[in-house]
Order: structure tokens, then C-alpha cells, then sequence
């Protein structure tokens, strides 16, 4: 079913959306380099081998993937400078797209410490000039402010910033992540916005209601992040691996992986399993697919961190689940009472 990793097979291109209103034509899943960072920072996900990294991304790109999400924050810099490294061979017409993102700024003495969310024009300045330093390129495909400003920088004038960077040609495209409907209209008075990155999965269902539908009604272009909810509906995951995640991986911190939400949440990932075996496909496919079925998702960003992670969930993006099988998983999450937000697309 997969190819080999050193010399995959040519298979007929991936689906591809056009990303909001850009020039940019991107396939309907992209690598997710938020785990490449490595450990040693506050959102690490624990120890993670270079090397590993480096053979994912490649053969991310062999399999037809042709962007990569990133950001400044993911590993205090590590995961843009191992993207670099990764596409350094790559002859400049075949390389993917990267995305990264600003507004993040980490303490260097106690890198462990929260990042602080800054705003200021000048400090967004200082970070574009880092980032394309690190990734090696003359200009960013997207920039995108990673969560609203809590510096009393007004989101108009974060935006007004990026504008600025786009039009000074530092950056191809810019966006928001993280941020709301409200937010996105504020933004948008000043100028547009073209893409949003917000977190959606079959547990994290809250952009259903509003930031879906306004950024479909204003031709924004929509990257989902964690489809698979941190691996809870890669299929793989299980109580005993929550219990045995170590210090330094941010899930063994977080609520959904313990107590009465993990159990809900795993058992939402076994009710994928007769739509994954309906499909001959495996339910990380289908937790991915799920996301990409509602009106507005461009694409979803998705995670590796070998090769063979990349294989179990790049058939998501030729994976159209039917009406059926929405209804089915929508009272799969019902029964289960994971996450919240709205079950299925209208």
C-alpha cells in the first residue's frame, strides 16, 4: 500500500484546492512541522531525531505533498532550520510551499517559559528577518500571526504590519492563526486576509460555527491543524501510551489526554474503525477526511515524524467520505461525548 521509503512509487498527483484568493494551488493535506521541533521548550512533543525529521519532510515531498507549515516558535527555531536542511538538495522549481508563522516571542534564558504573544511592528520585523534567515529563502509563501497580540498591540495594527511585509515583497501571502470570527472581520476592515489556521478535528469542532462560514463567505483560504487532535484519532493511540508520555511532551499536560476526555475521545477513534474498513483505508485517513468534507477547509495541516507516519495518512486527501458516513461518525461523536461543536457539515 505504501511505497518504499527511499524511492516511493509515482502515483497520480494529489488533489489540490487554490488557497483562498492567492496564486498559491496547494494539495488537500500538508506537513505539519510543529514535532520536529524537538524538546527542550514548552510545547515539545519529547526527543525527536534530526535525521528522522529530514527523511519525513523528503519523502513527504516524493509523495506529491507541496507545502509545509512551520513557525518560528516550534522547537525556539529547531523545526525552520531542519526544513532547511531538508530541502537544501531540492532544486528550487520542485520545492514545496513553506508556511511559517510570528507573534511568538521565547525567552532564551528559560526557553521552558510560555512564549509571550507580541505585536509590535518592530518585533514582527525582527522575526521575519529570523525566520527567512533560518529557512534560507528571499521570501515566506505564508506569514501568519500564530495567536492574537496580548501586548496591547491592536489587531489592526499587527495586520497593518503584515500588510506592509507583503507588499515589500518579504512575504508571498499572510494570515491568521488562532483567531476568531471577530478578530477576522477586524482584520479584514484593514485590509484581506488571506488565509485563517485554526484548530478543527472530530473533537475540536468549534470553528464550525463562525470561522468557517465567514472565512467561506469572504474567499479566505482555511489550513485546519491537529485533524487527528495530537494523535487521539490516529487509530494508534491508546490509555496506556497517554500514561507513558514523557515529561517533556505537552500532552502528557493536557486535559484530553487523561480521565474521563481520553476515554471519550478514544472511543470516538474506535467508532472511525468500520468507516475506515468501508473504505479500505485506516481511521487516521478518516479523522483527516472528516475535516476536509466541511464548506470552507482548503487543506489540513498533518504532522510526521517518519516517513511511514507520513503514508498512514496521506490517502486522506483523495478520501471523499459520503453523507452516510458524516451521519454515522456524527452520532459516533454523540454517543461518545468527545469535544464540542457542531457534528456534521450541513
Amino acid at each position: 500500500m505504501s511505497a518504499s521509503k527511499t524511492s516511493p512509487q509515482k502515483a497520480a498527483p494529489l488533489p489540490t484546492r487554490r488557497l483562498g484568493r492567492t496564486d498559491m494551488t496547494i494539495t488537500r493535506v500538508g506537513f505539519g512541522a510543529w514535532a520536529i521541533g524537538g524538546t527542550g521548550w514548552s510545547f515539545g512533543w519529547g526527543a525527536q531525531d534530526d535525521r528522522d525529521s529530514i527523511a519525513a519532510i523528503r519523502h513527504a515531498i516524493a509523495r506529491g505533498i507541496n507545502w509545509i507549515d512551520t513557525a518560528a516558535l516550534y522547537g525556539l527555531g529547531h523545526s525552520e532550520a531542519v526544513v532547511r536542511q531538508a530541502l537544501a538538495d531540492i532544486p528550487a522549481a520542485e520545492r514545496p510551499y513553506v508556511f511559517t508563522k510570528c507573534g511568538l516571542i521565547w525567552d532564551e534564558g528559560n526557553p521552558k517559559l510560555q512564549a509571550r504573544r507580541i505585536g509590535a511592528a518592530a518585533s514582527l520585523r525582527r522575526e521575519v528577518e529570523a525566520s527567512l534567515k533560518r529557512l534560507g529563502v528571499e521570501r515566506i509563501d505564508l506569514y501568519q500571526m500564530h495567536w492574537p497580540a496580548e501586548d496591547g498591540t491592536p489587531i489592526e495594527d499587527y495586520w497593518q504590519t503584515l500588510l506592509d511585509l507583503k507588499r515589500e515583497g518579504k512575504v508571498r501571502a499572510i494570515g491568521l492563526s488562532n483567531h476568531d470570527a471577530a478578530q477576522l472581520e477586524a482584520a479584514e476592515r484593514v485590509g484581506h486576509v488571506d488565509t485563517l489556521q485554526p484548530p478543527f478535528s472530530a473533537i475540536r469542532r468549534g470553528i464550525a460555527e463562525a470561522e468557517l462560514p465567514w472565512c467561506d463567505a469572504h474567499g479566505v483560504g482555511v489550513i485546519v491543524y491537529s485533524p487527528m487532535q495530537s494523535g487521539l484519532l490516529s487509530g494508534r493511540f491508546t490509555a496506556e501510551r497517554a500514561r507513558s508520555l514523557a515529561s517533556d511532551d505537552w500532552r502528557s499536560r493536557n486535559p484530553q489526554f487523561s480521565g474521563d476526555a481520553l476515554a471519550q475521545n478514544l472511543g470516538l477513534a474506535r467508532s472511525l474503525e468500520p468507516v475506515a474498513a468501508r473504505h479500505d483505508t485506516s481511521v487516521a485517513c478518516v479523522a483527516v477526511a472528516w475535516t476536509l468534507g466541511w464548506p470552507g477547509v482548503t487543506a489540513a495541516i498533518v504532522g510526521a515524524r517518519s516517513p511511514d507516519q507520513v503514508d498512514g495518512w496521506l490517502g486522506a486527501a483523495r478520501l471523499d467520505l459520503t453523507n452516510a458516513d458524516y451521519a454515522e461518525i456524527a452520532a459516533a461523536i454523540a454517543t461518545s461525548g468527545a469535544g464540542a461543536g457542531p457534528r456534521a457539515p450541513h
